[in-house]
Parts: C-alpha cells; sequence; structure tokens
C-alpha cells in the first residue's frame, strides 16, 4: 500500500468517526425510551403538537384513552407544520392536505403521500419514543 492510499484511508475513517449523529425526522436528538410528553398533554379524541429535545416536533394523536400514535408533522407536500386533528381530520393549513388521524394516510389535497408515522409507547402516564 502506498502513502497515498493509506493517508486517505485514515482521513475517511477519521471523517465517519466525526460525522454528526443521524436525526430522525421529528424527533431531534431524542432517542428510544426518552419521554416525549405526558399523556395528560395529549387530549382523547384529539391531539397536540409537542416539541421534542434537540429541535425536533411530533404530532402526537390519541384516539382512545390508552393509545397515542406519534406522526411527523412536517406535510409532505411542502413541509408545512400540520394542524393537529379537528373535526376527524388533520390539516396541512399552507394547501389544505387532510390526513387520517388514526393512520396519517392522506385523504385529500395535494399531499402526494402520508404523514410519515414515529413509533411511541404509553408507559404509565408518559408517552416514550420507541
Amino acid at each position: 500500500m502506498d502513502r497515498r492510499t493509506l493517508l486517505c484511508g485514515l482521513l475517511a475513517l477519521t471523517a465517519c468517526g466525526t460525522a454528526a449523529p443521524t436525526r430522525r425526522p421529528g424527533v431531534g436528538s431524542a432517542r428510544p425510551g426518552d419521554r416525549i410528553a405526558g399523556l395528560g398533554d395529549v387530549p382523547v379524541g384529539s391531539g397536540a403538537l409537542v416539541d421534542v429535545a434537540g429541535n425536533g416536533q411530533l404530532l402526537l394523536v390519541r384516539p382512545s384513552d390508552a393509545v397515542v400514535r406519534a406522526f411527523n408533522p412536517a406535510c409532505p407536500h411542502q413541509g408545512t407544520t400540520v394542524n393537529p386533528p379537528a373535526a376527524g381530520a388533520i390539516t396541512c393549513p399552507t394547501h389544505r392536505s387532510t390526513f387520517d388521524p388514526a393512520s396519517g394516510a392522506v385523504l385529500s389535497g395535494p399531499s402526494p403521500r402520508g404523514l410519515e408515522e414515529v413509533p411511541v409507547v404509553v408507559s404509565g402516564g408518559d408517552v416514550l419514543l420507541s
């Protein structure tokens, strides 16, 4: 192995070791097991936008007392933050795409796909990133 190949390899390894950690959309720098919200922060039959560690934000939807689903609140059409569910739908305020609160699937509008679901679990009185 020549000196140039060795130096290029070392530089590549150094760059890989210092790269920023991968961030999942919506969760900022939160990790599995991190508390996202209290169960009481999410109204039954509706939802709430919550701030997450590391400049993330999630839309939490609570269809029943013990069930919470989470979605990346960025509309797939142009990235606008969607509103929590009202009148049975999640709505994007920019171009009025609507999404199913139970699944995040697109119901109408220009959005090319549904909202990205983020796995969460309810543990005691907390909503945790899964």
